[in-house]
């Protein structure tokens, strides 16, 4: 017989503690499965880690560059393993907090395994049936793994197990040239590693503009990344103990060698391996689930957040997933998808921030806009901290004056895009920004200037 619950929630990521806690408060009996690790991506291997690394080599690269500001520092060196033990400890806090939390939750019951559908509303666990008339996934997704020739016979590194690396790579080579990709390159180059990265297409991180991509890779080139653009036909072998990477460019075959080699080629969803055909889950052709605008798959009761349902690939959509659907069931709101404005960050240094469409989506659909451009090198605040690389870009809706979209690429650029977010939500014309009086000095004080001279888009 099947152990009833209200409310069943496989996944323990960026949604479903958050709204475990949320139905467990408002009375609700509530399971949480996890099979691996509470936190997901980002606590345990993502953002949180991630980000932890990357400020160490921001401390590294700030200390070599001490003389451009009147400092001196004598030779910098990095501890790796100091670096790791510092990011292993910030996320064990993480975990535990989300641990306690969840214990010290009424009604929330924690369940260590792996949970598969054997009906609409029922679930497997560790040999023993759970029911519930509502079903959450938030399993995630993990990185895709290509299937080149002697890739499956070389020690090969994900996102995930480079976490656990304890040495610094002599050579990393890194194969994608996307986001997680040049947060690596980054950072490790930063660290003192020799670093390739090689791409399949013509230009780095192509759902960006040109401008964008043209950008990124000027600044990590600066700091010695080397890149391989346009690449195919990957071979790879062992070499000396290292790994060896045969490709062809420009129709020519070429080989580099690394002491490491880093896949990072994209990710894929956690819906396989979850019985989703015994509840009638649809799937699309890339393994997410499909789900309507609040995040209910095809059969009701059932619902997908998160990495695994394709509708946002972030840890902040995660969480607004969660926020979508808590304040649906339990607050008698009425809150879609749809109503969320696409934005991120790429953690580089320094970082690239988005918020809307590209200019290239704009030009593909035919709207109508405006275009303002400045250069970082021209903002007063970039130039006192020796950091003038990037520029900031904002398109324009010239009838109604909303931002459609903007590319902030530059000192700060993370933190600046949400006051652009801010405005978009509100509907609100770009000239609240203009008439509004800024603090000086700020980088976020010449966004009238970047609006102050905006052209057609030809």
């Amino acid at each position: 017989m099947a152990t009833p619950y209200d409310a069943i929630i496989i996944g323990a990521g960026q949604s479903g503690p958050f709204l475990a806690v949320r139905l467990a408060e408002a009375g609700r009996r509530v399971a949480l499965i996890e099979r691996s690790t509470i936190g997901g991506t980002c606590v345990n291997n993502g953002c949180i880690p991630t980000k932890t690394m990357v400020a160490s080599a921001r401390a590294a690269h700030v200390a070599r560059s001490a003389a451009n500001y009147g400092v001196a520092t004598g030779p910098v060196s990095v501890d790796y393993a100091a670096v790791k033990a510092r990011r292993d400890g910030l996320v064990a806090e993480f975990v535990k907090g989300l641990v306690d939390w969840m214990a010290a939750t009424k009604n929330l019951t924690t369940i260590m395994g792996t949970a598969k559908f054997t009906g609409a509303r029922e679930v497997e666990v560790n040999g023993e049936r759970l029911t519930a008339p509502q079903i959450f996934l938030n399993t995630g997704g993990r990185p895709v793994v290509p299937d080149w020739p002697g890739l499956a016979d070389v020690p090969y590194l994900t996102n995930v197990s480079l976490m656990d690396l304890d040495v610094l790579p002599k050579h990393l080579v890194i194969i994608g040239g996307s986001y997680i990709g040049l947060e690596f390159a980054q950072m490790f180059r930063r660290f003192g590693s020799a670093i390739t990265v090689l791409e399949r297409g013509t230009r780095l991180i192509a759902k960006e503009d040109a401008d964008v991509s043209e950008g990124v890779r000027d600044i990590l080139a600066n700091e010695g990344v080397d890149f391989v653009l346009g690449v195919s036909g990957f071979e790879i072998v062992r070499d000396d103990g290292g790994v060896r990477v045969s490709y062809a460019v420009g129709g020519e075959r070429k080989a580099v060698i690394g002491s490491h080699l880093l896949i990072a080629t994209g990710r894929r969803p956690n819906s396989d391996g979850l019985g989703l055909e015994a509840a009638g889950v649809a799937v699309d052709g890339r393994g997410y689930v499909t789900v309507d605008e609040r995040l209910q798959t095809n059969v009701e009761g059932i619902f997908a957040m998160g990495d695994i349902n394709g509708r946002g690939g972030f840890t902040h959509t995660s969480y607004n997933d969660f926020e979508i659907v808590a304040a649906n069931l339990l607050d008698g709101d009425d809150r879609k998808v749809s109503d969320r404005i696409a934005a991120y960050n790429l953690y580089i240094d320094p970082p690239l921030g988005h918020v809307g469409m590209t200019e290239a989506e704009i030009r593909a659909k035919g709207i109508k806009a405006l275009k303002g451009v400045f250069p970082m090198a021209r903002v007063g605040r970039a130039r006192e901290k020796g950091e003038t690389q990037g520029f900031m870009k904002v398109l324009v809706d010239p009838a109604t004056k909303q931002i459609l979209g903007a590319s902030l690429l530059g000192i700060e650029a993370d933190e600046i895009v949400q006051s652009l977010l801010h405005v978009m939500a509100m509907h609100a014309p770009y000239t609240v920004i203009t008439r509004t009086m800024h603090i000086h000095p700020t980088v976020s004080e010449l966004l009238p200037s970047l609006f102050a001279d905006l052209q057609p888009l030809a």
